[in-house]
């Protein structure tokens, strides 16, 4: 049975929806600029990342700050806009 996370931002988005949304709106070297990882500056791709994020915790954290961060500022934004 599911659990319901009415407080968790990230309920419900897959990692890799994730990572290609940080992509898209910031680009490889600029998330390598951010979070130092070798596969965000070396031949990036979406199927190495992903690989190295789900196992190595400290770097699936980093990523999913930098996400949240990046909601809040959109947020305070569109708040400012109205």
């Amino acid at each position: 049975m599911r659990e319901e996370q009415p407080n968790n931002p990230l309920h419900g988005i897959t990692l890799k929806a994730l990572l290609e949304e940080l992509v898209e709106r910031r680009g490889w070297d600029d998330l390598a600029t951010h979070i130092n990882i070798r596969c965000f500056k070396f031949d990036p791709s979406i199927k190495s990342s992903l690989a190295f994020l789900r196992k190595t915790e400290w770097a699936r954290t980093a990523v999913e700050e930098l996400y949240l961060k990046d909601l809040k500022k959109a947020e305070r934004k569109r708040a400012r806009s109205r």
